[in-house]
């Protein structure tokens, strides 16, 4: 048990019972307060990303999709190349500073806060394979670790790393029209078993669908079958 809020280091406070004391079980990562901040997506959400709904103005929808979605699908060179991002949280201002922190800090404990959304959320799809995510190699030298293996890691998932990528400018530095619009940076190691297999991509954001949707085109291209991707929240 953690005796201190993993982000904001307040001491966690914890009922004591006899039932705790006979069966101790996992105690909070989060502090109350912590924990308030950090938003679950609830239904209904759009059915390809994850997008909350509720709030989305009727301008930014298109059928059951929302707008970004169906651009996705009615561009030919992108259409049916992801089935699905699910993402478990919002990316509200407290889940931008808890990222902060874990990416740009190196608080790599951080990873431990996502885990069991990332775990019960993984149980729910049908993959043979899962592939992080990956950072160049300038910008893994820059911060030590791969935020989306960490993520799959403290998930307790067995991450394989097929994907390598081209260092471009930062993807959070260029509009949207100019990530989807990118040459690809994305290639796949040429000895990866993925001819046939439905593979499960693992990312910390979804934002514009940028990333991913070229990385699961890679894998796509390479043999793949089908890629569905995973990602810790949607901003």
């Amino acid at each position: 048990m953690h005796e201190y809020c993993l982000f904001c280091h307040q001491p966690l406070t914890r009922k004591l019972s006899w039932h705790n004391l006979i069966f101790p079980q996992p105690g909070p990562l989060l502090c109350e307060d912590c924990r308030a901040q950090l938003e679950k997506i609830a239904p209904p959400v759009c059915p390809k990303c994850s997008r909350p709904l509720a709030r989305l103005d009727a301008s930014y929808r298109e059928g059951d999709l929302c707008l970004d979605c169906a651009r996705w699908e009615q561009d030919p060179e992108w259409a049916g190349v992801l089935e699905e991002n699910i993402s478990i949280y919002a990316y509200n201002n407290f889940c931008k500073e808890v990222f902060t922190h874990f990416k740009f800090r190196g608080d790599y404990i951080l990873a431990a806060i996502f885990a069991d959304g990332i775990r019960q959320a993984s149980a729910s799809c049908d993959f043979d394979l899962i592939v992080p995510v990956p950072l160049s190699a300038e910008r893994l030298s820059e911060r030590l670790f791969n935020q989306a293996e960490a993520l799959a890691r403290a998930a307790g998932l067995t991450p394989t790393p097929l994907l390598r990528r081209t260092h471009t400018e930062k993807q959070s530095k260029k509009t949207r029209r100019e990530r989807i619009r990118q040459s690809q940076f994305f290639h796949v190691e040429k000895t990866a078993p993925i001819e046939g297999r439905t593979i499960l991509l693992i990312d910390d954001i979804y934002t514009t669908g940028s990333t991913v949707h070229h990385a699961a085109r890679a894998l796509r291209e390479a043999g793949a079958e089908k890629v569905y991707s995973l990602t810790a929240a949607r901003g």
